[in-house]
Protein backbone atom coordinates (compact mmCIF):
# COMPACT_ATOMS: atom_id res chain seq x y z
CA UNK A 1 0.00 0.00 0.00
CA UNK A 2 1.22 3.50 -0.40
CA UNK A 3 2.49 5.36 2.54
CA UNK A 4 0.11 8.58 3.50
CA UNK A 5 2.24 11.76 3.01
CA UNK A 6 3.38 12.55 6.46
CA UNK A 7 6.23 15.35 6.65
CA UNK A 8 6.72 15.34 10.51
CA UNK A 9 7.68 11.30 10.10
CA UNK A 10 9.29 11.66 7.55
CA UNK A 11 11.90 14.51 8.96
CA UNK A 12 12.18 12.39 12.50
CA UNK A 13 13.50 8.99 9.98
CA UNK A 14 15.76 11.69 8.17
CA UNK A 15 17.03 12.56 11.37
CA UNK A 16 17.57 9.06 12.66
CA UNK A 17 19.38 7.71 9.43
CA UNK A 18 21.74 11.23 9.98
CA UNK A 19 22.25 10.50 13.56
CA UNK A 20 22.99 6.89 12.58
CA UNK A 21 23.69 6.40 8.68
CA UNK A 22 24.03 2.16 8.74
CA UNK A 23 22.32 1.59 11.97
CA UNK A 24 25.59 0.01 13.83
CA UNK A 25 25.10 2.02 17.02
CA UNK A 26 21.57 1.38 17.33
CA UNK A 27 22.37 -2.28 16.68
CA UNK A 28 25.63 -1.99 19.58
CA UNK A 29 22.52 -0.09 22.00
CA UNK A 30 20.30 -3.16 21.88
CA UNK A 31 23.21 -5.86 22.13
CA UNK A 32 24.68 -3.99 25.04
CA UNK A 33 20.89 -3.41 26.82
CA UNK A 34 20.44 -7.40 26.29
CA UNK A 35 23.75 -7.61 28.45
CA UNK A 36 23.26 -5.81 30.94
CA UNK A 37 20.12 -7.48 31.56
CA UNK A 38 21.91 -10.89 31.59
CA UNK A 39 24.53 -9.10 34.32
CA UNK A 40 26.42 -12.20 33.34
CA UNK A 41 29.47 -11.39 35.60
CA UNK A 42 27.54 -11.87 38.41
CA UNK A 43 24.83 -14.70 37.06
CA UNK A 44 26.52 -16.08 34.23
CA UNK A 45 23.27 -15.69 32.62
CA UNK A 46 23.61 -15.43 28.74
CA UNK A 47 19.69 -16.15 27.39
CA UNK A 48 16.26 -14.74 27.06
CA UNK A 49 14.68 -17.47 28.55
CA UNK A 50 17.04 -17.09 31.75
CA UNK A 51 15.48 -13.92 32.63
CA UNK A 52 12.57 -13.43 35.23
CA UNK A 53 9.19 -11.92 34.07
CA UNK A 54 10.26 -8.88 35.76
CA UNK A 55 13.58 -8.63 33.76
CA UNK A 56 12.32 -9.40 30.70
CA UNK A 57 9.56 -6.75 31.15
CA UNK A 58 12.09 -3.98 32.01
CA UNK A 59 13.78 -4.93 28.57
CA UNK A 60 11.89 -1.73 27.23
CA UNK A 61 12.62 0.81 28.94
CA UNK A 62 15.86 -0.26 28.95
CA UNK A 63 16.07 0.34 25.77
CA UNK A 64 14.45 3.57 25.77
CA UNK A 65 17.06 4.88 28.43
CA UNK A 66 20.03 3.31 26.18
CA UNK A 67 18.72 5.08 23.26
CA UNK A 68 18.43 8.01 24.61
CA UNK A 69 22.08 8.65 26.36
CA UNK A 70 23.32 6.91 23.00
CA UNK A 71 22.08 9.97 20.62
CA UNK A 72 20.97 12.79 23.01
CA UNK A 73 17.53 12.70 22.02
CA UNK A 74 15.49 15.54 23.92
CA UNK A 75 12.69 14.92 25.98
CA UNK A 76 9.24 15.31 24.72
CA UNK A 77 6.45 17.15 26.57
CA UNK A 78 3.81 14.62 25.99
CA UNK A 79 5.92 11.13 24.77
CA UNK A 80 9.35 10.01 25.47
CA UNK A 81 11.50 11.68 23.15
CA UNK A 82 11.32 15.38 20.95
CA UNK A 83 13.41 14.57 17.74
CA UNK A 84 13.48 17.12 14.95
CA UNK A 85 10.67 19.33 17.08
CA UNK A 86 8.53 16.14 16.91
CA UNK A 87 7.24 14.19 20.12
CA UNK A 88 8.05 10.93 19.41
CA UNK A 89 6.92 7.76 21.96
CA UNK A 90 9.73 4.60 21.91
CA UNK A 91 8.20 0.97 21.53
CA UNK A 92 9.98 -2.45 22.23
CA UNK A 93 8.08 -6.20 21.48
CA UNK A 94 10.26 -8.88 20.69
CA UNK A 95 8.04 -9.40 17.33
CA UNK A 96 7.11 -7.18 14.54
CA UNK A 97 3.22 -6.10 15.56
CA UNK A 98 3.55 -6.33 19.30
CA UNK A 99 3.89 -3.15 20.20
CA UNK A 100 1.54 -1.70 23.05
CA UNK A 101 0.39 1.51 22.28
CA UNK A 102 -1.09 3.60 25.18
CA UNK A 103 -3.59 5.93 24.72
CA UNK A 104 -1.28 9.30 24.75
CA UNK A 105 0.36 7.57 21.55
CA UNK A 106 -2.78 7.51 19.42
CA UNK A 107 -2.46 9.68 16.36
CA UNK A 108 1.21 10.72 17.35
CA UNK A 109 4.68 9.44 16.05
CA UNK A 110 5.80 5.84 17.39
CA UNK A 111 9.90 4.58 16.77
CA UNK A 112 8.78 0.87 17.09
CA UNK A 113 11.60 -1.51 17.47
CA UNK A 114 12.18 -5.30 17.53
CA UNK A 115 15.70 -7.31 17.93
CA UNK A 116 15.77 -11.20 18.76
CA UNK A 117 19.09 -12.02 20.50
CA UNK A 118 18.59 -15.95 19.04
CA UNK A 119 18.22 -14.82 15.34
CA UNK A 120 20.53 -11.97 15.88
CA UNK A 121 18.42 -9.45 14.31
CA UNK A 122 17.15 -6.30 14.71
CA UNK A 123 14.46 -3.79 12.87
CA UNK A 124 13.67 -0.02 13.57
CA UNK A 125 10.63 1.62 11.78
CA UNK A 126 8.51 4.56 12.63
CA UNK A 127 4.62 4.84 12.24
CA UNK A 128 2.05 7.47 13.00
CA UNK A 129 -0.33 5.45 15.03
CA UNK A 130 -3.28 7.05 13.85
CA UNK A 131 -6.64 5.71 14.94
CA UNK A 132 -7.83 4.17 11.62
CA UNK A 133 -4.15 2.16 12.18
CA UNK A 134 -4.81 0.59 15.21
CA UNK A 135 -6.84 -3.03 16.25
CA UNK A 136 -10.10 -2.28 18.29
CA UNK A 137 -9.11 -4.15 21.56
CA UNK A 138 -6.94 -3.00 24.11
CA UNK A 139 -5.45 -4.41 27.38
CA UNK A 140 -6.46 -3.44 31.20
CA UNK A 141 -4.23 -0.52 30.73
CA UNK A 142 -6.21 0.17 27.30
CA UNK A 143 -3.37 -0.20 24.90
CA UNK A 144 -3.63 -1.18 21.40
CA UNK A 145 -2.07 -2.75 18.93
CA UNK A 146 -0.93 -1.66 15.20
CA UNK A 147 -3.61 -3.50 13.03
CA UNK A 148 -2.33 -4.74 9.62
CA UNK A 149 -2.90 -2.13 7.58
CA UNK A 150 -0.77 0.05 10.68
CA UNK A 151 2.40 -2.77 10.80
CA UNK A 152 2.46 -1.85 6.34
CA UNK A 153 2.31 1.81 7.17
CA UNK A 154 5.45 1.61 9.21
CA UNK A 155 8.63 3.33 7.30
CA UNK A 156 11.49 1.19 8.58
CA UNK A 157 14.86 2.31 8.41
CA UNK A 158 16.18 -1.38 9.45
CA UNK A 159 14.47 -4.35 8.73
CA UNK A 160 16.18 -7.90 9.91
CA UNK A 161 19.25 -6.47 10.47
CA UNK A 162 22.51 -7.82 12.01
CA UNK A 163 22.29 -7.38 15.30
CA UNK A 164 25.98 -7.69 17.22
CA UNK A 165 25.78 -11.55 18.00
CA UNK A 166 25.44 -13.31 21.61
CA UNK A 167 28.90 -15.08 21.84
CA UNK A 168 28.05 -17.60 24.13
CA UNK A 169 24.15 -18.30 23.00
CA UNK A 170 25.26 -19.09 19.60
CA UNK A 171 27.76 -21.65 20.76
CA UNK A 172 27.23 -24.97 21.31
CA UNK A 173 25.74 -25.97 24.99
CA UNK A 174 28.32 -28.61 26.21
CA UNK A 175 31.17 -25.73 24.77
CA UNK A 176 29.42 -23.50 27.26
CA UNK A 177 29.43 -25.76 29.88
CA UNK A 178 32.97 -26.47 29.21
CA UNK A 179 34.23 -22.50 29.27
CA UNK A 180 32.23 -21.58 32.43
CA UNK A 181 33.74 -25.42 34.42
CA UNK A 182 36.58 -24.51 32.87
CA UNK A 183 38.33 -23.47 36.59
CA UNK A 184 39.36 -19.90 37.28
CA UNK A 185 38.34 -16.74 35.61
CA UNK A 186 41.66 -16.90 33.57
CA UNK A 187 40.90 -20.29 32.88
CA UNK A 188 37.41 -19.91 31.63
CA UNK A 189 38.80 -16.94 29.33
CA UNK A 190 41.08 -19.19 27.62
CA UNK A 191 38.81 -22.22 27.05
CA UNK A 192 36.24 -19.48 25.56
CA UNK A 193 39.00 -18.36 22.68
CA UNK A 194 39.79 -21.95 21.90
CA UNK A 195 36.67 -22.76 21.66
CA UNK A 196 35.50 -19.58 19.39
CA UNK A 197 38.75 -19.71 17.13
CA UNK A 198 37.83 -17.69 14.08
CA UNK A 199 34.87 -16.14 15.62
CA UNK A 200 34.39 -13.31 16.69
CA UNK A 201 33.78 -13.10 20.63
CA UNK A 202 31.86 -10.33 21.91
CA UNK A 203 33.25 -8.35 25.48
CA UNK A 204 30.54 -9.86 27.32
CA UNK A 205 30.77 -13.40 26.86
CA UNK A 206 34.41 -12.43 27.88
CA UNK A 207 32.88 -10.73 30.94
CA UNK A 208 30.70 -13.70 32.01
CA UNK A 209 33.11 -15.76 31.55
CA UNK A 210 35.94 -14.19 33.72
CA UNK A 211 33.04 -13.70 36.10
CA UNK A 212 34.66 -9.72 36.16
CA UNK A 213 34.32 -6.38 34.49
CA UNK A 214 37.91 -6.15 33.76
CA UNK A 215 37.75 -8.18 30.97
CA UNK A 216 41.37 -6.95 29.78
CA UNK A 217 42.78 -8.02 32.55
CA UNK A 218 41.86 -11.54 32.01
CA UNK A 219 42.52 -10.98 28.27
CA UNK A 220 46.12 -9.28 28.34
CA UNK A 221 49.67 -10.97 28.52
CA UNK A 222 51.45 -11.65 32.13
CA UNK A 223 50.76 -14.20 34.70
CA UNK A 224 46.68 -13.00 34.81
CA UNK A 225 45.98 -13.15 31.12
CA UNK A 226 45.06 -15.85 28.63
CA UNK A 227 47.31 -14.20 25.78
CA UNK A 228 50.28 -16.18 26.91
CA UNK A 229 49.14 -19.58 27.73
CA UNK A 230 47.16 -19.47 24.50
CA UNK A 231 50.50 -18.05 22.83
CA UNK A 232 52.38 -21.49 23.65
CA UNK A 233 49.08 -23.31 21.77
CA UNK A 234 50.05 -21.25 18.89
CA UNK A 235 46.60 -19.33 19.06
CA UNK A 236 46.69 -15.46 18.68
CA UNK A 237 43.70 -13.42 20.51
CA UNK A 238 43.39 -9.72 18.93
CA UNK A 239 41.05 -6.95 20.11
CA UNK A 240 38.90 -4.24 18.16
CA UNK A 241 39.83 -1.70 20.48
CA UNK A 242 43.00 -0.84 19.03
CA UNK A 243 44.07 -0.35 14.96
CA UNK A 244 46.80 -2.50 14.71
CA UNK A 245 45.13 -5.46 16.33
CA UNK A 246 42.78 -5.13 13.68
CA UNK A 247 44.94 -4.90 10.96
CA UNK A 248 46.97 -8.26 12.37
CA UNK A 249 43.66 -9.62 11.97
CA UNK A 250 42.89 -8.89 8.12
CA UNK A 251 46.31 -10.03 7.35
CA UNK A 252 45.61 -13.02 8.95
CA UNK A 253 42.24 -13.52 7.22
CA UNK A 254 40.83 -13.58 10.21
CA UNK A 255 37.28 -11.34 11.34
CA UNK A 256 37.99 -7.69 11.90
CA UNK A 257 36.58 -7.27 15.35
CA UNK A 258 35.14 -4.06 16.59
CA UNK A 259 35.94 -1.88 19.42
CA UNK A 260 34.39 -4.12 22.20
CA UNK A 261 35.03 -7.56 20.01
CA UNK A 262 37.58 -9.93 20.48
CA UNK A 263 39.39 -12.59 17.52
CA UNK A 264 41.47 -15.95 17.81
CA UNK A 265 43.39 -16.95 15.53
CA UNK A 266 45.75 -19.67 14.72
CA UNK A 267 49.14 -19.16 14.36
CA UNK A 268 52.52 -19.99 14.19
CA UNK A 269 55.89 -18.54 13.16
CA UNK A 270 56.63 -17.71 9.76
CA UNK A 271 57.91 -20.73 7.34
CA UNK A 272 58.72 -21.88 3.87
CA UNK A 273 55.76 -23.80 3.32
CA UNK A 274 53.33 -21.42 5.10
CA UNK A 275 49.87 -19.89 3.14
CA UNK A 276 51.24 -16.55 2.56
CA UNK A 277 49.10 -14.73 5.26
CA UNK A 278 51.47 -12.54 7.52
CA UNK A 279 51.26 -10.55 10.57
CA UNK A 280 53.30 -7.60 11.97
CA UNK A 281 53.19 -7.45 15.23
CA UNK A 282 54.31 -4.07 16.70
CA UNK A 283 57.90 -4.69 17.21
CA UNK A 284 58.30 -6.40 13.76
CA UNK A 285 57.68 -9.78 14.71
CA UNK A 286 56.03 -11.85 12.47
CA UNK A 287 53.36 -14.86 12.37
CA UNK A 288 51.76 -16.43 9.64
CA UNK A 289 48.05 -17.71 9.52
CA UNK A 290 47.66 -21.94 10.28
CA UNK A 291 45.30 -23.96 11.08
CA UNK A 292 44.41 -26.70 14.34
CA UNK A 293 46.85 -28.91 12.95
CA UNK A 294 49.81 -26.94 11.70
CA UNK A 295 49.71 -24.24 14.48
CA UNK A 296 52.79 -23.71 16.86
CA UNK A 297 53.28 -21.69 19.59
CA UNK A 298 55.12 -18.54 19.23
CA UNK A 299 56.85 -15.70 21.90
CA UNK A 300 54.30 -13.86 23.74
CA UNK A 301 56.91 -10.77 22.64
CA UNK A 302 55.23 -10.48 19.40
CA UNK A 303 52.39 -8.49 21.27
CA UNK A 304 55.45 -6.07 22.09
CA UNK A 305 55.17 -2.97 24.86
CA UNK A 306 51.31 -3.37 24.13
CA UNK A 307 50.84 -7.04 25.17
CA UNK A 308 49.30 -5.51 28.45
CA UNK A 309 46.46 -4.04 26.27
CA UNK A 310 43.54 -6.06 25.61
Amino acid sequence: MDMQADPARDAVVLELRRLDPGAQSTGQVLRDTFDQLYDGVRTQRYRWDQLFKTEKTHFGTLIEINLQRQFKYADGRKLDYSISGHEVDAKYSQSVGGWMLPPEAVGELCMVITASDARSKFSLGVVRASENLLNGGSNRDAKRTLSAAGRSAIKWLQKDADLPPNTLLQMPAEDVTAVLAAGAGTSRVSELFRRTVGQVVGRAAVATAAAQLDVTRRVRGGQSGSRDPLASEGIVILGGAYDWQRDAARQLGLPVPRRTEYVAGYVSPPSAGGNGRVAHGPTGILLSAATAETRKGFSPAWYGERRGRA
